[in-house]
């Protein structure tokens, strides 16, 4: 059964990217563009992993996403990467804060982000 793959950005670009990037493995891919979308098909779909933005429109940012998804039972045992352009110290630590298993900065390497998807499934 493929991998389960969500990700979460409200830039359509972004979403495509990260998508045309997965689709060299066998991985499920759904999309969302903001946090209440998001964490409504995480329910339903119940994602291996999360990839998420930080700064979303709609009320609800990464942060906050990622903290709802870790306490919810049915999503708690989800890998979240953040994919965000907030670089600085604080951003990351907030991320990690809020259960993010990873962190990752834009502009990104694909290749990158594919090893380390990869990384996560292999353990």
């Amino acid at each position: 059964m493929p991998k389960r793959i969500l990700i979460v950005d409200d830039q359509p670009e972004v979403r495509e990217l990260v998508s045309v990037t997965l689709k060299v493995d066998d991985f499920q891919i759904y999309e969302a563009e903001n946090g209440r979308q998001a964490l409504e098909l995480a329910t339903e779909k119940r994602p291996d992993l999360v990839i998420l933005d930080v700064m979303m429109p709609g009320g609800l940012d990464g942060y906050e996403v990622c903290r709802r998804l870790k306490r919810n039972p049915i999503t708690k045992s989800c890998v979240v990467l953040m994919l965000t352009a907030r670089e600085k110290k604080v951003d990351r630590k907030t991320g990690f804060d809020a259960g993010a298993d990873g962190y990752f900065t834009k502009p990104f390497s694909p290749l990158e982000l594919l090893t380390k998807i990869e990384q996560v499934f292999d353990e």
